[in-house]
């Protein structure tokens, strides 16, 4: 899997932060300052993700955007932009981005959205079939999760988050990656819906047990495995 990331940014600051820290990150980061240039570039088909400012000169990135898709590319593409408004990145949604990232944004969070869009995009080796944490078990052909002997009854929605946290076992897994992993949310909606359903599913895995798996992490996110 390629860990080329190219970078469509025409302000000099934001392009030096955000290539400097993919590059510490491990990525290798091409660069363009603006549309035309990243549109040269992105056709190329060789980059893992694409991070590509909206208001560019040249050729605007929901042009460059379009472009890409058209010509079908299926690159994930990051749309970076001052407006924020709900309308604005629905029609960045729409017109075929994989995520919209309002500015000022941290760092941080750029870094975990790319690297879960690479791993959305990266072939499985093996198909796995049944998930585990310590006596924690999940069969997701069976649709049945056991912890030991006991079955665990889970509403669709928590079945899906906790595939997710064992597919990040003994991993602090954020907010945000929840919200995209298991929501499909590429913004945080203002609720506490992720907090309300690690409630339940906390209760239904530990209530009664010795060894507690579902951990939140503080100011971090949660994680489950064996108690640090």
């Amino acid at each position: 899997m390629s860990q080329k990331i190219l970078l469509v940014e025409d302000d000099a600051d934001t392009a030096d932060f955000i290539a400097k820290g993919l590059d510490e990150a491990g990525f290798t980061v091409d660069r363009a300052a603006n549309g035309r240039d990243g549109l040269f570039l992105g056709t190329d088909g060789g980059y893992a993700c694409i991070v590509l400012d909206r208001m560019l000169p040249g050729l605007d990135g929901m042009a460059v955007l379009a472009a890409l898709r058209g010509a079908g590319l299926e690159t994930p593409v990051i749309i970076l932009s001052a407006l924020g408004s709900p309308e604005d990145r629905i029609k960045g949604l729409t017109n075929g981005c994989d995520d919209y990232l309002v500015k000022p944004f941290a760092f941080a969070e750029l870094l975990a959205r790319i690297r879960l869009l690479i791993r959305r995009g990266a072939p499985a080796a093996v198909t796995e079939t049944v998930l585990r944490c310590d006596d924690l078990e999940m069969d997701l052909l069976a649709r049945r999760v056991r912890r030991g002997e006991r079955v665990i009854e889970l509403q669709p929605r928590e079945f899906r988050l906790l595939e997710f946290l064992l597919r990040h076992a003994d991993q602090v897994v954020t907010r945000t990656m929840l919200l995209e992993g298991v929501w499909d949310y590429h913004f945080d909606p203002g609720t506490n819906v992720v907090d309300v359903h690690l409630s339940r599913l906390r209760k239904k895995i530990d209530e009664g047990e010795a060894r507690r798996l579902l951990h939140t992490v503080r100011g971090a996110g949660y994680r489950i495995g064996a108690e640090p």
